[in-house]
């Protein structure tokens, strides 16, 4: 196949600048109701069934440090990624996530929303079987 002559185009036009990222974030744009997984990058919507605030993604567990004292407060100065560990009960019976700060080491514990991965919820539980290190050092620290 013979190559195209480029003599008779014409030099590289200005690119157009790109609009400001903050139109897509504002209130009532696209990121209004959603906010992005850290881990797995998946669109994750604010409702969530059985808690007010949702602060975790269903999908890997994943989370942001956001919450300073009072959950849905978003006043906490860190920032960082947020794994989920293990699994707690309540007295009365709710599951509990408890999160791990990577950046900070601060750990939290978060109502189990309605839509979760089940799967990896299972894996959670069972995780204090395989590493015991997990579960104590967990127990300890809250």
């Amino acid at each position: 196949m013979p190559r195209r002559n480029n003599a008779n185009r014409r030099t590289a036009s200005p690119r157009r600048s790109q609009r400001h990222k903050d139109v897509l974030h504002s209130q009532g744009g696209h990121r209004a109701h959603d906010f992005r997984c850290v881990g797995c990058r998946l669109d994750v919507p604010l409702d969530a069934p059985g808690t007010g605030h949702r602060n975790h993604c269903p999908n890997c567990l994943a989370s942001l440090h956001v919450d300073h004292r009072i959950p849905g407060d978003r006043a906490s100065p860190c920032r960082g990624r947020m794994e989920a560990l293990t699994m707690s009960a309540r007295p009365d019976g709710e599951w509990m996530l408890i999160h791990e700060c990577l950046t900070c080491g601060e750990l939290s514990a978060n109502r189990v929303a309605g839509d979760d991965n089940a799967l990896i919820l299972v894996r959670l539980v069972l995780k204090p079987l395989q590493d015991t290190s997990v579960a104590s050092r967990t127990l300890l620290t809250l």
